[in-house]
């Protein structure tokens, strides 16, 4: 019987084994069966033969060997995404697979309108849009590009900074005319805080004005991990909260909402793109980020980086 061929989809099912360590992750991801993710792996080692994997009942990681040829396989792979896409572009119309990953309330409420808009001008580009407040990694999960709220150490991609996100602290006039409207940052206390479970220290409010800093202790008896939960507990009237001006400006604007203590507001927090370096070069992936970025610093609240102190 003839020896298996290294063909470059089973390189990529290697590849992706290798990067997320789950055969029936990478199975969905791919949209086949994991039998087939199975045979692709097994050829390949055949065809090359030595071991690339070492295959637990939990995860898969890669052998010495296997490390090495993945390192290889990136570098090829990553030539024949570019070559294929000059290719492409000969013809001038765009066309493949983007995946990007956004903080879900800025997604839901302003990006996934900007994909439709790109889309528009790019139809032969598909755009796989992932909503998530996690940290992710990028490349186990097949993202192109990530937008993302707060500060950032991974120094393995590249980063765009698209400015900060302003905040402001708000409620339902209802809210306030039930319990009081807060005169100073110090009247917070007692107050019913709508909180982020998913940030830490948000126990802890912090407000700027009037060349002050105060720390006011933030308590309540609601916390959420969406900012769309937050939106809607606002407007019920459950509450006071810091809120990103993108996130409530339609609700200030139609008077559901009211700014509290509005000589002071909470910090705001840096607002970023993260790049695959192995992707930056794809001519879909540039057209992408260089709309997006042009799009979202106009966003409400969103305002050079230069202007605000990060923190989240």
């Amino acid at each position: 019987m003839d020896r298996p061929e290294v063909t470059l989809e089973r390189m990529r099912t290697f590849v992706r084994v290798a990067e997320r360590g789950n055969l029936s992750a990478v199975a969905r991801e791919l949209r086949v069966g994991q039998s087939t993710v199975t045979r692709h792996l097994r050829e390949l080692e055949e065809a090359l033969g030595v071991s690339l994997l070492s295959r637990t009942t939990r995860r898969v990681t890669m052998t010495d060997e296997g490390s090495r040829y993945y390192a290889s396989c990136v570098q090829i792979l990553r030539l024949v995404d570019q070559a294929s896409e000059e290719a492409r572009s000969t013809r001038g119309t765009p066309a493949g697979t983007i995946r990007i990953s956004c903080t879900a309330a800025l997604g839901v409420m302003h990006v996934s309108r900007l994909i439709f808009a790109f889309q528009d001008q790019y139809p032969d580009i598909a755009v796989d849009l992932s909503l998530t407040d996690e940290r992710i990694d990028l490349v186990r999960e097949g993202v192109d590009i990530a937008l993302r709220l707060g500060p950032l150490t991974d120094s393995s991609l590249k980063l765009r900074p698209l400015g900060q996100s302003r905040r402001l602290l708000v409620a339902a006039p209802r809210y306030l005319k039930a319990n009081g409207t807060p005169a100073r940052p110090q009247d917070l206390v007692g107050h019913e805080g709508i909180r982020m479970s998913n940030i830490a220290g948000s126990d802890l409010l912090v407000l700027e004005g009037r060349g002050e800093r105060h720390a006011v202790p933030f308590g309540g008896r609601l916390r959420v991990d969406h900012g769309l939960a937050a939106r809607e507990a606002l407007v019920a009237g459950r509450g006071i909260a810091p809120a990103h001006v993108w996130l409530v400006e339609d609700l200030l604007e139609s008077g559901q909402l009211t700014t509290v203590l509005p000589a002071y507001a909470p910090t705001s927090v840096p607002l970023s793109m993260l790049i695959v370096p192995e992707r930056a070069g794809i001519a879909r992936v540039r057209l992408l980020v260089d709309f997006l970025v042009g799009q979202i610093r106009r966003l409400p609240g969103i305002e050079p980086t230069h202007k605000a102190t990060s923190s989240s």
